[in-house]
């Protein structure tokens, strides 16, 4: 079957699938991507030149801190500068007409809410907060970037092509003159108020997204590869206590052999005819 045959096929089923409502969107980073922000793992996916830093070395180790914060500071104003793009503007109508009952997000860009739908759960928290790993503080990203710019002049335009983490690759021998900022309440240490690789998605937040995937009638995937577990139980225990699950997105999932609808087409495009149709 060729991809138009695909398209003119599953755009019906996904149709038919939220037209009676209650369905549970959980979406990855493909919805972003036309918003400015890459992917590492779809078709157009960037690749990652180093592996992504953990929670363990984050915490154990002073120089792996200064090259995180180095590196998203570089690429902070693209992060900050993206804006929702079509596909989170029809998750936003098909949510507030009652088709979509509840949105769980992946992403860490806060587009979602951004588009207009302030309930969606950030599976692993949100990039525009910060946590102090002393005091427990959380507070805005954007003050915390004007402390860095003040304290880094030079890396104002430093960097270049920005990775779906929302940071750049930079050479080391400019990371080591960054100078990171502490907790300004405690002089603490600040971590983004995003779940690292090596760290667990809070327990009540994971409970929760069970839940709603419970009350939810059927589950649709957008933009998700599913690759890693923290998106693929939901689609397991969805599949498992027999609730359809459509998938949306470019290119294949693990979750492909527990999707009843499966559609590879652009989201923006698919989701805004759906919007037009149902919302």
């Amino acid at each position: 079957m060729d991809g138009m045959s695909a398209y003119e096929d599953g755009l019906p089923e996904v149709a038919r699938l939220l037209d009676g409502g209650g369905v549970v969107v959980l979406s990855g980073a493909g919805l972003s991507t036309e918003s400015g922000i890459p992917d590492y793992r779809g078709p157009d996916g960037v690749r990652r030149n180093r592996a992504p830093m953990t929670y363990q070395e984050f915490l154990a180790d002073e120089p792996a801190r200064r090259r995180y914060w180095a590196r998203s500071h570089a690429g902070r104003a693209v992060i900050a500068g993206a804006r929702p793009n079509a596909g989170h503007l029809a998750v936003a109508r098909l949510r507030a007409a009652g088709r979509v009952s509840a949105v769980i997000t992946q992403n860490v860009d806060g587009l979602h809410r951004a588009a207009g739908t302030p309930d969606a759960v950030e599976l692993h928290g949100g990039l525009d907060r910060v946590v102090c790993l002393d005091c427990g503080a959380v507070t805005a990203r954007a003050a915390l970037d004007e402390r860095l710019a003040a304290l880094n002049p030079a890396f104002r335009d430093a960097g270049s092509r920005i990775n779906p983490d929302g940071d750049v690759e930079l050479p080391d021998g400019l990371v080591a003159t960054f100078t990171v900022a502490p907790c300004a309440a405690c002089g603490g240490v600040l971590k983004p108020d995003v779940v690292f690789f090596g760290e667990s998605v809070p327990k009540d937040r994971v409970e929760h997204c069970y839940r709603l995937v419970d009350e939810g009638r059927a589950l649709l995937v957008l933009g998700s590869s599913l690759a890693v577990m923290s998106g693929l139980r939901f689609v397991r225990h969805a599949a498992k206590t027999g609730k359809p699950v459509a998938i949306v997105t470019r290119g294949t999932t693990r979750g492909d052999d527990l999707a009843t609808t499966r559609l590879d087409a652009p989201l923006g495009a698919t989701l805004t005819a759906l919007a037009a149709g149902l919302a």
